[in-house]
């Protein structure tokens, strides 16, 4: 899966997670994060049944349907360019299953993660991820165990696919974006690292640069 998103990427292919409740909510968590975290916030998409009411409110009736999935989709122009990863702990949600089963008929790049062993969202997936849990310790509450998981699973996806982008420098974070006092403090002392300089060499460069790839190249130009 991995793969295939970053060959779509850099074709100018998006990543979009599709799914309801707890599910939902974890693929918008994770898709928000890759722009303060990788400078980049358009090519990972986070798509909740019933929309940006339910982030914070529970929509439970928005998962039954198995249109509105598509729908969602379409008003980012979903296309064969892209891959709809579909989030589901059951691997039955309507909402899901009918998003990738659309998506499969018009030939996009589909892939899901779900807690369940050969689920139809799995078999409507070019790249399942079945990660089974067990039953939850509250009987049917699935954000526990299963969302745990979900989390995990799609943090490695995002990290491993900015990885491969190239937007990780070993282990550094070289194109987070600078937006509060606590990123720019962190900005410093990755350049610090990297460069092997001074902090206040470093601090100067970020207040010129104002990001820590650009820094770190013009730095290198000028030795």
């Amino acid at each position: 899966m991995v793969n295939k998103a970053v060959e779509l990427v850099l074709a100018d292919g998006r990543i979009f997670y599709i799914g309801s409740g707890t599910s939902g909510r974890l693929g918008i968590v994770d898709a928000s994060e890759c722009l303060p975290t990788f400078g980049i916030g358009d090519k990972i998409i986070g798509i909740i049944a019933g929309g940006d009411a339910a982030i914070r409110n529970s929509q439970e009736f928005a998962e039954d349907s198995t249109e509105d999935a598509w729908k969602d989709l379409m008003k980012f122009n979903v296309s064969k360019k892209d891959i709809v990863i579909g989030i589901s702990a059951s691997g039955s949600t309507p909402y899901v299953l009918g998003g990738l089963s659309d998506c499969k008929k018009m030939g996009i790049n589909t892939g899901c993660i779900t807690c369940n062993k050969e689920s139809q969202i799995s078999l409507n997936s070019d790249f399942p991820i079945e990660v089974v849990v067990g039953p939850e310790y509250i009987t049917g509450s699935s954000r526990m165990k299963a969302g745990t998981a979900q989390k995990m699973i799609l943090n490695m996806i995002s990290s491993s696919v900015m990885i491969k982008l190239g937007r990780v420098l070993d282990n550094k974070m070289i194109d987070m974006k600078l937006s509060n006092n606590k990123l720019y403090d962190r900005a410093v002392r990755i350049l610090e690292s990297i460069l092997n300089i001074k902090k206040e060499d470093a601090e100067e460069l970020i207040k010129k640069y104002k990001n820590i790839r650009i820094a770190i190249e013009n730095h290198k130009e000028k030795k």
